[in-house]
């Protein structure tokens, strides 16, 4: 059963955003004091990347735990309300962004995901994920 009455949980559902997110806010900034500078959600890409470092053909999404399903075997059995939608439409979603992945690869484009709780608990070991992808394929673009 759902703790929301169905008009909090429709105006919560409303709130959410696609872009600028705090976990892309809170990234993006980080990155930027470390002098990373980049595009944010490239639509000449597919799956419109959080970020994109084009020198280097990065692409960095953020995805959000519910959203993206991090840990989905346990999580999945946590969705109590509305489970007949929710449990397709974020499987749907863990197969679009393997698909993503997929095509940007195969386009040439390193891909990285962080989950929101890595971007929350472990910032500076996601600024240094992006800067070691960056060092690779600058020293492979030199060859």
């Amino acid at each position: 059963m759902d703790n929301l009455t169905r008009e909090q949980r429709r105006k919560n559902m409303k709130a959410i955003r696609s872009k600028d997110t705090s976990i892309e806010i809170k990234l993006r900034k980080a990155l930027w004091h470390q002098g990373i500078r980049y595009r944010k959600n490239h639509a000449g890409l597919p799956g419109k990347p959080d970020i994109v470092l084009t020198k280097y053909k990065i692409a960095v999404f953020c995805d959000s735990d519910f959203w993206h399903g991090y840990d989905w075997e346990n999580s999945r059995q946590k969705i109590k309300s509305n489970h007949d939608y929710w449990i397709p439409k974020i499987e749907r979603n863990m197969a679009r962004d393997h698909e993503i992945n997929k095509c940007l690869e195969a386009e040439g484009w390193t891909v990285i995901r962080f989950w929101e709780r890595q971007i929350r608990r472990e910032l500076d070991a996601c600024v240094v994920a992006v800067q070691e992808a960056v060092a690779t394929q600058g020293r492979e673009q030199a060859d």
